[in-house]
């Protein structure tokens, strides 16, 4: 039957089962919770998904947050598909990424999506779920796919964090074991222990997220994943005042707050390399305390988004952090 066909056939039926987290104990991550209540329905970014049955066993993954949450999480092998992945992945994780077929390097189609005969879509972004991308979610439900977007980057009002914490980072990593009805214990374990060790900075110094852009910086702005990891390790948000995600900003801003220290995402398409000889041969921002004296950190693509890297960015950071000269 083809796939169309077949998936239609399933219908909601198909619907899977969203449990507890199993207890930790010597169980394989493949394994299911003794435990685990029957069924168990989320609210999600503002989408109900009924998960009842068993665990998704065949995952398509949209962004790097939710295919290194899976991988984290040793579910590599439920994995059929990634796309629109935004870096490497860890070497910790790379023997089960070396398995893993790309279906895009950008948002895949909804046909390229339901080719992989997929029972769940993980995106990393709302709007990875459209009708000229993987589908909306409401058209993959009727096909007995179920999806689930990183609660991090909801924007839906009511469901976008307010300022993320590291607790809804660790609350995900909950409700992604109980959907696929493993334990999360040693990975929240190793989180937390990571987080506890992370020292932050006493010397009151002020930071730009530069993300992107040349004529107007995309940056991170008071509410994210880059408010939370500079709040960590101990430098003032130049845009902390804006109450979003990543915003853009203007340079006038920037040359007013002449911040100490310059975060720099580091991507593919527009790498740290190439933002600091932009920096430092813009009249505008050449004279910027931070260009002259050279006080850049540099943080992957793939981490600076809320997800399982999120701590070890942190981490990361503030040892580069600690080796300025901020004198």
């Amino acid at each position: 039957m083809p796939v169309h066909s077949r998936i239609l056939a399933l219908g909601v039926a198909s619907l899977f089962a969203l449990t507890a987290c199993a207890t930790a104990s010597a169980a394989p991550p493949s394994s299911p919770s003794a435990s685990a209540p029957a069924s168990r329905t989320i609210d999600n970014c503002g989408t109900t998904v009924d998960f009842t049955g068993a665990a998704p066993k065949r995952v398509v993954t949209i962004k790097s947050t939710s295919t290194e949450m899976l991988l984290a999480l040793g579910l590599g092998n439920r994995i059929v598909g990634t796309a629109f992945q935004d870096g490497p992945v860890p070497s910790v994780w790379k023997a089960q990424a070396a398995k893993l077929t790309s279906l895009s390097n950008f948002v895949p189609s909804q046909e390229v999506v339901l080719a992989t005969e997929p029972n769940l879509v993980y995106g990393g972004w709302e709007s990875n779920f459209s009708a000229d991308g993987a589908g909306t979610r409401g058209e993959l439900a009727t096909l007995g796919v179920s999806s689930y977007v990183s609660p991090a980057a909801c924007k839906e009002a009511g469901y976008q964090p307010t300022r993320l914490r590291f607790s809804d980072i660790f609350s995900e990593i909950d409700q992604v074991a109980a959907i696929f009805r493993v334990s999360d214990a040693k990975l929240l374990a190793s989180q937390k222990a990571e987080l506890a060790s992370i020292t932050a900075d006493t010397r009151g110094r002020t930071a730009l997220w530069y993300s992107s852009g040349d004529d107007s910086p995309y940056v991170g702005a008071g509410i994210g994943a880059p408010q939370l990891v500079l709040d960590t390790i101990g430098l003032k948000n130049v845009a902390g005042s804006v109450k979003d995600t990543w915003t853009s900003f203007n340079w006038e801003s920037v040359v007013e707050a002449d911040p100490d220290v310059i975060v720099l995402v580091d991507a593919t398409w527009n790498t740290a390399a190439k933002k600091i000889q932009s920096l430092e041969t813009n009249p505008v921002t050449a004279n910027l305390s931070a260009v002259k004296n050279h006080r850049y950190l540099t943080v992957p693509f793939a981490a600076s988004e809320a997800g399982v890297r999120t701590v070890s960015a942190a981490k990361d950071l503030a040892g580069q952090l600690a080796k300025l000269d901020l004198k």
